[in-house]
């Protein structure tokens, strides 16, 4: 928790304030450059992931200072959603459709929960046909599409309004007749024209984890076909030794780049399969997130850097991501095992941290892959400090069951939001 109460100490002196609202800059350090920075108002980089690690924080403390700084934040957004051209989860208005509905809700007030309501109005309009069917982007992985469902479906059930979900089955529809859904060619930069990705956040596993969610809301058959064709090709390309699993990052020519991060690795893709396991109840799921598990811990992470585990902390493809993973695992099955690892990733994190100085804790890394020399120090949610102090307060919550608290998780985490296994609560 100290480390990020710190960690709010960094972002807070990144805060920019107008008529409004608080947006933050992406990284205040003097001359310093950001991993992204053009971003002020997303869930991935900016104001939305911030304001929802601010919400965590003053229910992990019970300062209502931290209240304030996210009652800002979200007036930032609720003034400017309408200039958001993406509609995306990640980078978009569908993000920040999600942190205005939390700080509504936490906040008790309905300005928020009307801006969400106003701009999530305003992502239904933007639905087109795509073929046969409804879509946003055409691209149905969690970076375009299945992202926008998954908004949806959480605004539909938060906000009370049916048509929200009613257009996310439509469009999940679609997503569901494609033969292995997820799938991309020729169009993620940097990788050859005919790579397909099997993991999270622009892959089949994302959109797969979608189709699990979507046949667990209605018990149709045909989101659970499609779930499963997805899950049955990343079961085939991953790498299996023993009781382990780790997933190539891109096949035919990735093979040997093993991701183990959220976005394109293991701690993504145990998603998939756990969202599976709940809405089928197969142990054969269940074992595949474990496998998957037990490859991060067999890999020497987070204290051997790998080619798809390298000088990065944040959320997005870092310590922070696997940190939610094994925080998850242990509240979804009491396994001490995985609470002992999450406890190594968090005294991880804090080790790495600059903090020294007085000014608070960030996490300077490498945040592409394939420039090791470019480092910065972010205040975002995926990438930065925000995503980093969320990840600790969820562990900081689940070794704490005599004060169980509700974190705040993205819609596309699917462990309990209370990380209390039911055998400690």
């Amino acid at each position: 928790m100290t480390a990020a109460i710190m960690a709010g100490r960094w972002i807070r002196s990144a805060a920019v304030d107008d008529e409004r609202g608080r947006h933050w800059r992406a990284n205040p350090d003097p001359r310093g450059r950001a991993a992204v920075d053009t971003e002020p108002d997303s869930l991935y980089a900016g104001a939305a992931g911030i304001v929802l690690f601010f919400l965590d924080l003053a229910a992990a403390t019970g300062h209502e200072a931290y209240l304030e700084d996210a009652r800002a934040g979200a007036r930032y957004l609720a003034a400017t959603w309408q200039d958001q051209a993406d509609l995306s989860l990640y980078h978009g208005l569908t993000g920040i459709v999600v942190a205005l509905t939390e700080a509504g809700w936490v906040l008790g007030e309905e300005r928020f929960e009307e801006a969400a309501v106003a701009a999530a109005d305003r992502i239904v309009q933007g639905a087109r046909p795509f073929g046969g069917g409804l879509g946003w982007t055409g691209d149905p992985a969690q970076s375009g599409d299945g992202g926008i469902v998954l908004g949806l479906l959480r605004a539909a059930t938060v906000l009370g309004v049916p048509a929200y979900e009613e257009i996310a089955l439509v469009a999940g529809e679609r997503i569901a007749e494609l033969a292995v859904p997820g799938h991309r060619f020729g169009d993620c930069p940097g990788l050859p024209e005919d790579a397909v990705t099997p993991g999270f956040l622009s892959g089949t596993a994302g959109t797969a984890f979608l189709l699990a969610r979507l046949y667990a809301r209605t018990g149709e058959g045909r989101f659970l076909e499609g779930a499963l064709r997805g899950a049955g090709f990343v079961r085939e390309v991953s790498v299996v030794a023993g009781r382990c699993a780790v997933v190539p990052h891109h096949v035919p020519q990735g093979r040997q780049l093993h991701y183990l991060g959220f976005c394109s690795g293991s701690a993504g893709v145990a998603r998939m399969f756990y969202e599976l396991h709940r809405a089928t109840g197969d142990p054969g799921h269940l074992d595949w997130v474990e496998r998957l598990a037990r490859g991060i811990m067999e890999s020497g992470a987070p204290h051997r850097q790998t080619a798809g585990f390298w000088n990065v902390a944040c959320q997005c493809c870092g310590a922070a991501g696997l940190l939610e993973l094994f925080v998850g695992l242990w509240a979804a099955t009491g396994r001490t095992l995985y609470a002992t690892y999450a406890e190594t990733l968090a005294t991880h994190l804090i080790g790495r941290a600059t903090g020294y100085d007085g000014l608070g804790m960030r996490w300077y890394q490498a945040y592409r892959r394939l420039r090791p020399g470019e480092v910065s120090a972010d205040t975002g949610y995926l990438v930065g400090a925000a995503g980093i102090g969320a990840a600790l307060l969820h562990f900081d919550a689940a070794m704490k069951p005599e004060q169980a608290r509700r974190d705040i998780l993205l819609p596309d985490n699917p462990f309990p939001a209370i990380p209390v296994p039911a055998a400690q609560s």
